[in-house]
């Protein structure tokens, strides 16, 4: 007598790939710390932004929208390894953390050029409020240059310390994805 013919479902999913721990163990690895530095960061970085009023929005939604959805797929990540269903989602785990650590790196570099971009294209321009007899007067003076923003110096100071957060969560997406890459190697 032969024996039964596998059950398709179980033949045609290839088991689940993840090097990296799972449950708590996983905050004891640099991957894991670093995953949450991503969102440490990743959030100060939606948080400075959104406090500075978006006074370039053309410039800035781009870097909102990166960081928040990075947030949020890197808590979901996190949230995946820490409850240990990842290891329950038949995936190649260590390719799509390399693939979502590349796109993350490429996203998070061009915010972080653009908040760069908003922060610097102040170059000196500012904005007094001037009394007169009869009305109240606003007066702006130019920098050199053709693009220029008007911030105030509450606006500044926030977009300046956006740019370092959004270049150090650049840093922090570069690392894992070099780890993770490392991983993805060693299978």
């Amino acid at each position: 007598m032969s024996e039964p013919a596998p059950h398709p479902a179980v033949t045609s999913f290839p088991v689940p790939t993840i090097t990296l721990p799972l449950g708590l163990e996983i905050l004891r690895t640099y991957s894991g710390a670093l995953i949450c530095l991503e969102i440490l960061f990743g959030g100060l970085v939606w948080i400075l932004v959104a406090s500075s009023n978006v006074p370039v929005p053309l410039l800035q939604g781009w870097v909102m929208s990166v960081s928040v959805i990075a947030f949020f797929l890197s808590s979901s990540y996190l949230a995946l390894l820490l409850t240990g269903l990842a290891d329950r989602i038949n995936a190649d785990w260590n390719v799509l953390d390399v693939v979502y650590h590349f796109t993350a790196v490429l996203f998070y570099f061009a915010a972080f050029v653009l908040e760069a971009a908003t922060t610097a294209a102040n170059g000196g321009a500012g904005a007094t409020i001037k009394q007169t007899a009869n009305s109240t007067v606003m007066c702006i003076t130019y920098p050199r240059g053709n693009i220029f923003t008007v911030l105030d110096e509450r606006q500044y100071g926030i977009n300046v310390a956006a740019t370092i957060f959004a270049f150090v969560a650049t840093i922090c997406y570069g690392c894992s994805m070099l780890m993770g890459f490392k991983r993805w190697r060693m299978q």
